[in-house]
């Protein structure tokens, strides 16, 4: 089945080569204008056509990227948990940073080459079909806090945690691997994900969504604990 992507991108020239290249490699790609149309056309589609992801340009003429995304994540139904590769101006680091800390599953600085978005939509759909599978262990409970692999759902009692479906993954790879401390590099080739820059912060990032919506005080976190100098652990015992 042909996977359908959405592209809000306000430069005409730019979303046409674009959808052209993604198009020539497999994609079906619906374009938006801005951020307001970019809304409803995920929606209308959600009944026939679902968008599989969404790409999303930071700099908009009406919605900004940030509140387009943010629009998504609060949506009252699996729209919200589509996933979202957002494209930022001129690389900087506080829009990539604020556009992770919103929801967004990956960025791309502009200008890029069309091969590294086809890179980057490729990983984050694998990265939301390609959900590890063990036998008789598809349900992981850690006190309170219930990973369900085959709903790709996580709990803490019973109410639902918010997570993206990278940020899923990246939970899911800490929990696998519980009592372990894990290396950034070795987090992100545990998801499959891109390679990690120097200086990237957008681990960090995700883990502080991550343990925003687990921790009972983000602040405070038991469940995953920073190992100063080295990484993130999984911590095996909880409430």
């Amino acid at each position: 089945m042909t996977q359908h992507l959405l592209m809000i991108e306000d430069d005409a020239r730019l979303a046409t080569m674009v959808g052209t290249y993604l198009e020539q490699n497999g994609f079906r790609v619906t374009k938006s204008g801005d951020g307001q149309s970019g809304l409803a056309q995920l929606e209308t589609d959600a009944n026939d056509n679902t968008v599989d992801l969404v790409i999303l340009d930071l700099m908009l003429p009406d919605l900004d990227g940030l509140e387009v995304c943010r629009r998504i994540r609060a949506l009252n139904s699996a729209l919200a948990q589509t996933p979202i590769l957002m494209l930022t101006a001129k690389g900087d680091p506080m829009d990539r940073i604020i556009g992770l800390e919103m929801g967004a599953d990956d960025y791309l600085p502009k200008p890029f080459e069309p091969r590294e978005l086809l890179a980057r939509v490729r990983a984050v759909l694998r990265r939301r079909t390609e959900a590890p599978k063990v036998e008789g262990k598809q349900l992981m409970r850690f006190g309170s806090l219930t990973i369900d692999r085959d709903a790709r759902a996580v709990t803490v009692g019973s109410a639902t945690c918010d997570l993206t479906s990278y940020q899923f993954d990246l939970l899911l790879a800490l929990a696998e691997r519980a009592g372990r401390v894990l290396t950034r590099d070795q987090i992100m080739e545990a998801v499959r994900g891109r390679e990690l820059e120097a200086f990237d912060r957008s681990i960090d990032v995700h883990m502080g969504r991550i343990r925003a919506a687990i921790e009972a005080d983000p602040k405070d976190p038991k469940r995953i604990l920073t190992v100063r100098g080295v990484g993130y652990v999984f911590a095996r015992q909880q409430d």
